[in-house]
Formats: structure tokens, C-alpha cells, sequence
């Protein structure tokens, strides 16, 4: 199956009832890490990225081409290591939120220094948040899209066994029905131009997704051992990192039942930033999917505070 992941854009402005009179101006940029391997990244407009957009585990930089075309500004949108077209970490090394920050602060040096607002989502959240502590000038303003680090694996427990589904699939069909029946409210024009993002067809005719599948999970599982409370301890530590960070916090919530983001997470949120602003949004975990107009204008809405 032939595959330009620049030529569906049309696809989600007609979707979605945007103005389509040319493809955006959109194409990959690549950062070296320190150890040699390559993130790559989406770079929208062609001046200085004023947004960048962090996706989930399992997902990839193209989740956001709704959002950032509604924007129509210039921003940056990574694929997180291990995931897209961004290499893996040796074997064996995960990708916890602050091993993936200390690879991004890499790519937002090269092309977003200056970028006014960081968006993460789920896995992208806790990465945004780990890159707040480390390089917290590069972090002006944060959004966090359905995560706080009060999220367990067992609240995301359907999403991980998604994930952690089959590896290989016969064919692309199989893999769209399965997606189909794991976001019955998406539209299968969506699911399916997600899918083409997100996997690849191997020589024989099957298909594999093309995350690895060790970086892709949103936290610890709960069924981890040593390793998962070691995890589940550093993530419970960014609350620490966000009541320090100095800068205007966003959280915004899905709240279908797909959404990971309990009450109690808002209240702990709350307990350690009084001053943060919590949107509720008729979506589930993935809001840039359920509802992207929406969630571009409560990021242009940051814009336009932080000026």
C-alpha cells in the first residue's frame, strides 16, 4: 500500500469543515541526541515555532495535523523516541518522561527555543512536565491534555491493553477493525488515515505498528515488578516538579469515558497548583482526536494570555 503522510491533509479539513485552499506549508526536520540517535519532528509554517505539540505513547506527531491546522500557526510537533519516525533508545533503555525530555530539549533547541507554549499529551503530558524541571526555558507555558501525574496504570489499564495487543497483524483491514471497535465514536476515514500514520507494512504483507511497543505505555503497569514501582515512583515526583515550575498551568480533561483523568487527580492538581486552569471537554484520552477545533482555540487562548 503506497503511503505520503503529506497527502491526507485535505481529508481533515473536509472532515472537520476547515478552509482548504493548498496544503500547509509542513515537512520533517530531524536533531541528533547526544548519543547519536535521530528524533524527527514536524515543523509547521515556515517561521519561528510558536507551539509545540507532544503526543501520547503509541502515537505519533501526525495525531496533531488537525489541531495544527486549525492554529495556522508556525509550530513544532515531535515524535517522541521510539515512536513515528524517531529512533528507539538502545534496548533495553526506556523511555521514561525524563529520559524522553532530555532528548526533546535537543529538538527544542534546534527548532523551538523561543516557542511560547508546550502542549503534551498523555505520555507527552509527563514528558512536558519532566522537560518543565530540566529546562524550564523552554517551557513558558504548559498544557496538559487528559494526564496528570496522579494517573496510574490502572486507570489507563483499557488503553495499555490496547496497546499491548497484538504485534502483527495479516492485514490492514484486521488492524482498522480493531481500531474501529476500540474508538466506536471516531470516524473510520480518521481511524484509517490515523492507522497509515502510525504503521507500516512489512515485506510479507502484514502490518506492525511502529512505535515500540516497551515506550509506548502512558505509566507503569500495575502488573510491573521492581522496574514498574521504580517508574510509578518518578512519575508520582512531577508532582513536585509542577508545584516548582513557575510558569501558567493548563490541564485539560476528557470527559467521556475514555478520558484518564479522575476527580481526585484534578484535586491533587489542585492541592499543588492553586492557580492552574482545568477545561473540561467533551472527549475521551485523546482530545486532539475527539475534538481538535476545540482544543486549537483553548491553545490559541494561551497565545494570547502569555502576549
Amino acid at each position: 500500500m503506497s503511503y505520503d503522510e503529506f497527502a491526507y491533509f485535505h481529508e481533515n479539513a473536509e472532515e472537520w469543515g476547515l478552509p482548504f485552499d493548498a496544503p500547509p506549508t509542513v515537512g520533517r526536520v530531524e536533531t541528533a541526541t547526544v548519543d547519536g540517535r535521530t528524533i524527527s519532528s514536524l515543523r509547521w509554517g515556515g517561521a519561528a515555532a510558536r507551539i509545540v505539540l507532544i503526543h501520547g505513547g503509541a502515537q505519533n506527531a501526525h495525531t496533531w495535523d488537525t489541531v495544527a491546522m486549525a492554529l495556522g500557526e508556525p509550530l513544532l510537533a515531535p515524535d517522541l523516541p521510539g515512536h513515528g519516525h524517531s529512533d528507539s533508545p538502545a534496548p533495553g533503555v526506556g523511555t521514561a518522561p525524563s529520559a524522553n525530555a532530555a532528548d526533546l530539549a535537543a529538538v527544542l533547541d534546534a527548532h523551538a527555543a523561543d516557542a511560547e507554549v508546550v502542549v503534551g499529551m498523555s505520555l507527552g503530558g509527563l514528558t512536558a512536565i519532566a522537560l518543565a524541571e530540566q529546562r524550564p526555558d523552554l517551557v513558558r507555558r504548559l498544557v496538559l491534555v487528559d494526564i496528570t501525574p496522579g494517573v496510574t496504570g490502572e486507570k489507563a489499564k483499557a488503553i495499555h491493553d490496547f496497546v499491548r495487543g497484538p504485534a502483527t497483524f495479516p492485514s490492514f483491514d484486521e488492524l482498522l477493525q480493531r481500531t474501529m471497535e476500540f474508538n466506536p465514536t471516531r470516524s473510520e476515514s480518521s481511524l484509517r488515515r490515523g492507522i497509515l500514520h502510525n504503521a507500516k507494512q512489512l515485506d510479507d504483507g502484514s502490518w506492525v505498528w511502529r512505535h515500540r511497543r516497551d515506550d509506548s505505555a502512558i505509566m507503569a503497569d500495575p502488573a510491573d515488578d521492581i522496574d514498574g514501582e521504580r517508574r510509578r515512583a518518578a512519575t508520582e515526583a512531577l508532582w513536585q516538579v509542577l508545584a516548582a515550575y513557575d510558569g501558567p498551568v493548563t490541564l485539560v480533561r476528557g470527559m467521556r469515558e475514555q478520558s484518564v483523568v479522575a476527580d481526585d487527580d484534578v484535586e491533587q492538581l489542585r492541592q499543588h497548583r492553586p492557580d492552574a486552569v482545568v477545561v473540561e471537554v467533551d472527549a475521551g484520552h485523546s482530545v486532539q482526536g475527539d475534538q481538535p477545533l476545540e482544543l486549537a482555540e483553548i491553545i490559541r487562548g494561551e497565545l494570547e494570555t502569555g502576549r
